[in-house]
């Protein structure tokens, strides 16, 4: 989708107040990268010696990069990619979902650019595990700077961080910007400030736009100078967390954010610190410090501790957008979200994944110990998933925006060259800790393929078991069974047949309400639907009703107001004259074909600690009657 919506998009102060927030959730991890991006590619494993050319050619690279990756790929290109408002890579997959009706090769191809999604969707996941570890981690050891006194407690102390970081999440993205985003502000500031004031030094340093340093890095230094970009990569990390939070902020306040201030920011300091290795090749031990004057050095050591305790902002927030979108399309087991804005439908908080990372993120602080060791295992994720993101950004080129094939074949290996040297960079950091974020993807993406898979089964199974409305209404019509006052709703999922909890009822209770509801809640996959398209009835006979609700994946459902909202001639809704019955499934695993049986006990396990119906649907629990049934798989 293009940039069509854009004049409905805030205006005003509440776009300045927006932008402000998305400094602090958006911009929080990528904003923190000169703290350490010019340091590892002159004092880190892949070093290269501060000479001119090498500094020049650093400095090329990360300004290109910056404006490749992020400038265009992401804000300009990616961002147009929204799925109506709602970013990330979950989104943009949906975009590209299956269409009824194609032909087998084309859901072939479709079966695969989502499952390249959904791979890449949990590789996030393991980068909001390392990014708030490495960020914080590197703050406090930032504090070494000031005092040794510190270094026996810099783990400890990253740990009572964190759990304050993570107990902080339950006030929302919203609450959260509003803190963080002022001290961004002043962190920028602060970056550009510093760099301006070495840059008058030695001006030179600007040369490095020229993209033939870049090229000449690569070729003077050859095989050494493709693995620095292991470390240049550094620079862009947050990349793909900006675009999963756009559905938190909006694009045009992200966008404006980055242009007016973190742009300008970031260059300013990078080219600050090429200027200072230019004159004091010596600095390169920590170029990013050695700008400040000896008076603010223990000002900017706080500030930068802030600062990187912000920078996991971004890939919290971007976890519980994905973990929504997930659990709406049907990847993921229904969990809690909290609403945090009456404004912003985007603004979100979820326990269970906080609470999660935050157990995850302690672990791997106490595994790993320090900054340098996490660094081995920093990159692998974002850049693979980076890799997924221009892929499936091709397809939504030539199949929704009816791109000719040349431009955006063109544009695409552009941005897979980039990409795939970043990754390749990077691969060779799995046998040192980069093997810890295709673990937990791979951890995760066998989770959402076997929810996936699993309710297909189930979906299946229900329909063998269910019994046409009409064959139903004409038996009701002859065996006149007992109707009893009020109205039964009867959830399910199947939108055609008669429900077996119905079947399982009147058999076992032989009786009928004076209204039966089959109410059925599909999710479709736009972010939100019109409230005019949300619910549709169709009498059955009999007093039988069929109603459909129609939500997006960004939108809870709430069956209250669905039956308030389904006004129909002999239907008429009264909660406390109405029963809710729901089936509880004890699901049993076979050798039946379709899955294998380690993935249908593990359907199992998650289908037993997914949240209630009952709470999901929000439901009054005293007007729910289960009934149980054993279903073979």
């Amino acid at each position: 989708m293009s940039d069509e919506h854009a004049n409905s998009g805030p205006r005003g102060r509440y776009l300045a107040v927006l932008a402000l927030g998305a400094l602090g959730v958006v911009y929080g991890d990528v904003g923190t990268s000169p703290l350490y991006a010019v340091r590892e590619c002159f004092h880190g494993s892949h070093r290269v010696a501060t000479t001119p050319g090498n500094i020049l050619g650093i400095l090329s690279l990360i300004f290109w990069s910056l404006t490749l990756i992020i400038s265009i790929k992401y804000l300009v290109l990616v961002m147009r990619a929204d799925n109506r408002g709602e970013g990330g890579i979950l989104a943009l997959m949906a975009l590209l979902g299956p269409r009824r009706g194609e032909s087998p090769r084309s859901a072939g191809r479709h079966f695969v650019l989502i499952s390249l999604g959904l791979f890449g969707a949990a590789l996030l996941y393991g980068d909001g595990i390392i990014t708030p570890a490495i960020s914080v981690l590197s703050a406090v050891e930032g504090l070494k700077v000031a005092t040794p006194y510190f270094t026996p407690f810099v783990v400890p102390i990253t740990i009572v961080i964190l759990i304050g970081l993570f107990f902080f999440q339950k006030r929302g993205t919203g609450g959260v910007g509003a803190v963080f985003g002022p001290v961004m502000v002043v962190w920028f500031a602060t970056l550009a400030i510093l760099g301006v004031a070495e840059l008058l030094r030695a001006p030179a340093v600007l040369a490095a736009v020229n993209p033939w340093h870049a090229l000449d890095f690569f070729i003077r230094n050859k095989l050494h100078g493709f693995l620095v970009l292991g470390d240049v990569v550094l620079a862009v990390t947050g990349a793909e967390a900006l675009y999963a939070d756009m559905g938190h902020f909006g694009k045009r306040p992200i966008r404006l954010a980055w242009f007016v201030l973190v742009l300008p920011a970031l260059m300013l300091n990078y080219f600050g610190q090429g200027a200072l290795l230019l004159r004091v090749p010596a600095a390169a031990e920590n170029p990013f410090y050695r700008l400040a004057p000896d008076w603010g050095l223990y000002p900017l050591v706080a500030l930068a501790t802030f600062a990187t305790v912000i920078a996991s902002q971004a890939v919290i927030s971007g976890a519980f957008s994905l973990t929504r979108q997930a659990v709406q399309l049907g990847y993921s087991p229904r969990v809690e979200v909290d609403h945090t804005s009456a404004r912003e439908i985007g603004q979100i908080y979820i326990p269970g994944i906080n609470w999660t990372l935050m157990l995850a993120t302690i672990a791997l602080v106490l595994g790993f110990r320090s900054s340098t060791n996490l660094a081995s295992a920093y990159g692998v994720a974002v850049t693979t998933t980076m890799a997924i993101t221009t892929v499936l950004l091709f397809f939504v080129e030539r199949e929704l925006w009816k791109w000719k094939l040349l431009p955006a074949l063109l544009l695409t290996i552009v941005f897979l060259v980039v990409d795939l040297s970043f990754w390749g960079a990077n691969m060779i950091k799995v046998e040192q800790g980069g093997w810890f974020p295709l673990a937990v993807a791979a951890f995760v993406f066998t989770l959402m393929s076997t929810w996936k898979r699993g309710r297909a089964l189930l979906a299946s199974t229900f329909g063998m078991r269910g019994l046409p409305v009409d064959i139903f209404v004409r038996d009701i019509a002859t065996s006149h069974p007992v109707r009893v006052p009020g109205m039964a709703v009867f959830m399910t999922r199947n939108t055609s047949g008669v429900p077996p909890v119905l079947l399982h009822h009147l058999k076992h209770n032989k009786v009928l309400h004076e209204q039966v509801v089959l109410l059925s809640v599909l999710t479709e996959e736009i972010p939100v639907v019109p409230k005019e398209e949300r619910v549709r009835v169709e009498p059955a006979g009999e007093g039988i009703f069929r109603i459909v609700a129609h939500y997006g994946f960004m939108e809870d459902p709430n069956i209250l107001a669905v039956l308030t909202e389904a006004k129909h001639e002999g239907l008429s809704f009264k909660l406390g004259s109405t029963t809710f019955f729901l089936g509880r499934e004890t699901l049993l695993t076979t050798r039946r074909p379709g899955m294998a049986r380690w993935r249908k006990a593990l359907f199992a396990f998650m289908s037993r600690n997914a949240r209630t119906a009952t709470a999901y649907f929000r439901i009054p629990p005293n007007r729910v009657v289960e009934l149980g049934a054993h279903i073979e798989l």
